[in-house]
Parts: C-alpha cells; sequence; structure tokens
C-alpha cells in the first residue's frame, strides 16, 4: 500500500513539473510582454520622456495637461459618440441576423462562415484600405447613388459625415456577436415557445417575453467585450485617415491621438499618462455594466 502511495506520489509530481515547463512560455510572455511594461508605463505617466533623453520625473503634470488640451477633449468625445453608436447597433444587426439564421436555414454553415468573415478582417490596414476606396468620391458607394440620380458625397471628407463610415464599419463586423447570439439562442428551452404558442403569443411577442429575456446573459456579455474592443479602436481611423484623425479632427479616435503623442510627437511620457487614463475609464465602464446588470441580465431561477 505505501509503495502504491508513494508512485502516486512521484507520478503526480512529476506532472506537476510537466505542467510548470508548458506553462513557462506563457508566464514569461506574462511577466516581460504584460506585466513589465505595464509597470514602466506606469512610472512613465509620471514623467517627461521623449525617446531622446532619460525620463524626468514631473508628478501629475501630463495629467493635469490633459484637461487644457482642446484635441484630448476632442478625442473623448469622437471616441464617445463613436462607442455609444456603434455598438449598439452591431448588437442588434448581430441578433437579428442570429435571429435570422436560428431558423435553421439550408447552408447554415456557409451563412455563419460568410457572415463572420468581416468580424476577422474589420480590424486589418487592408479593409480599411478597401472601406476608404468605398466611401472615396469615386468609390462605390458614390457610384450606386449616381444610379439613382444622387450627386457624389463626400464622405471622409466632410467632418459631419466622416465618423458615420466608421460607425458603419464597426457594424459591419458583426459576425463574433452574432455567433455567440447564436450559440445562446439554441440554449433556450423549446418547451418555453410551445407554452406560449398555446396561450396565442405570435413571434414578435414570444421574442420579447421569452428569447430576448433568457439571453440576456448573452446580451450583457456581448455588450462589455464589444464595448471594451470599441474603445480601442485605432487601425480603421488611422488608415482611413491617413493617421490625422480626418478633417476637423472628426475622426480622432482617443487611440489615434494616444499613437501622435507617442510615435509622431515622441511625448511618450504624456502618451504613457493618455494610456493609463483609458485603462482606468474602461474599467470604470466595464464596472458600471456589472452594477447594473443585476437589473435586466436574467440568469434563471434566484433564490
Amino acid at each position: 500500500m505505501s509503495v502504491d502511495v508513494s508512485s502516486r506520489r512521484r507520478k503526480a509530481a512529476g506532472q506537476g513539473k510537466a505542467a510548470h515547463v508548458f506553462l513557462l512560455p506563457w508566464l514569461l510572455g506574462l511577466v516581460f510582454i504584460t506585466a513589465l511594461p505595464l509597470v514602466a508605463s506606469l512610472y512613465l505617466s509620471f514623467t517627461n520622456y521623449n525617446l531622446m533623453s532619460e525620463p524626468m520625473f514631473i508628478g501629475w503634470d501630463n495629467f493635469i495637461r490633459m484637461v487644457g488640451d482642446p484635441r484630448f477633449m476632442s478625442a473623448v468625445a469622437v471616441t464617445l459618440r463613436y462607442v455609444l453608436i456603434s455598438v449598439p447597433l452591431q448588437l442588434a444587426f448581430a441578433l437579428l441576423l442570429a435571429v435570422i439564421l436560428d431558423r435553421g436555414l439550408r447552408g447554415l454553415s456557409f451563412y455563419r462562415g460568410a457572415f463572420y468573415l468581416p468580424s476577422l478582417l474589420g480590424a486589418s490596414v487592408a479593409v480599411a484600405i478597401v472601406w476608404k476606396e468605398v466611401f472615396g468620391h469615386d468609390g462605390f458607394v458614390n457610384q450606386l447613388l449616381g444610379l439613382f440620380g444622387v450627386e457624389a458625397v463626400s464622405w471622409l471628407q466632410d467632418p459631419s459625415r466622416a465618423l458615420s463610415t466608421l460607425i458603419v464599419l464597426n457594424v459591419w463586423t458583426f459576425g463574433s456577436p452574432m455567433i455567440i447570439f447564436l450559440a445562446g439562442l439554441r440554449q433556450v428551452p423549446e418547451e418555453l415557445y410551445e407554452a406560449a404558442k398555446v396561450d396565442g403569443a405570435g413571434q414578435v411577442r414570444r421574442f420579447w417575453n421569452i428569447t430576448l429575456p433568457m439571453i440576456t446573459p448573452i446580451v450583457f456579455f456581448n455588450l462589455v467585450l464589444q464595448t471594451i474592443g470599441s474603445f480601442q479602436s485605432f487601425t480603421q481611423a488611422h488608415v482611413i485617415s491617413g493617421g490625422s484623425g480626418g478633417p476637423l479632427d472628426s475622426t480622432l479616435f482617443y487611440t489615434l491621438y494616444l499613437y501622435q503623442q507617442g510615435f509622431v510627437g515622441y511625448k511618450m511620457g504624456y502618451a504613457s499618462a493618455l494610456a493609463w487614463v483609458l485603462l482606468i475609464f474602461i474599467g470604470i465602464v466595464t464596472a458600471i455594466h456589472f452594477l447594473l446588470a443585476k437589473y435586466w441580465v436574467f440568469y434563471g431561477d434566484e433564490n
């Protein structure tokens, strides 16, 4: 018996060592790629650093400077408008298509793959370039409008329209939340729909009284993920505006302004402070989502 126990202990110890070996690359990445740069950026946020000289500690000056920085305020306003408009539209469109696909269409696998593809490509440089051409003065959108006698519109040069093109691009990348919605819809008990049909409930009523309440955890999950991702959007605005933030800073995303300060103006201290403000703000927004979730997210029978 004692031999068996010691043998099992040696085997467990060997498995533990093997587990640590397999975890080592992840641990090294966590320390050297995430943790150390995070700590370094926190220190740099309190310094004046331009990459050419030693960082000079200046305390809270970088954070105080933001209050009087008009471009910072503009970047915050543009980013908030982008998130508040694009995320609800994206989730609504994703849920609509998920409900349609859940009806059991032929070739469902093909449609799922085709609709998911934009999510894989949406943040890429290639798609941003294509989007820039589509909404250009001689692009596909204006050519299509021309068929109906509509005069060409300056989608990318007009400050009142430039942000709309980026919102449409974000809505177009609905594939990822759609797949998650589709998986959630498959988990709604069929007997609930059958009981509702017996009571004479139509499709719209069944959706509002059964489907939507039952998938609120999925809606919440997608809402948190897409909100965080939208606050971090960068590639689309950088490519479409040429890195300038568009006409009159109409597409100056927060991340784009951070990039301009850090990698164009070489104000790494100020850029680090901007990054930490963004991190804290995203954390606050996420915490608010979780605090409000108890008022509308349904998790089944709760005591």
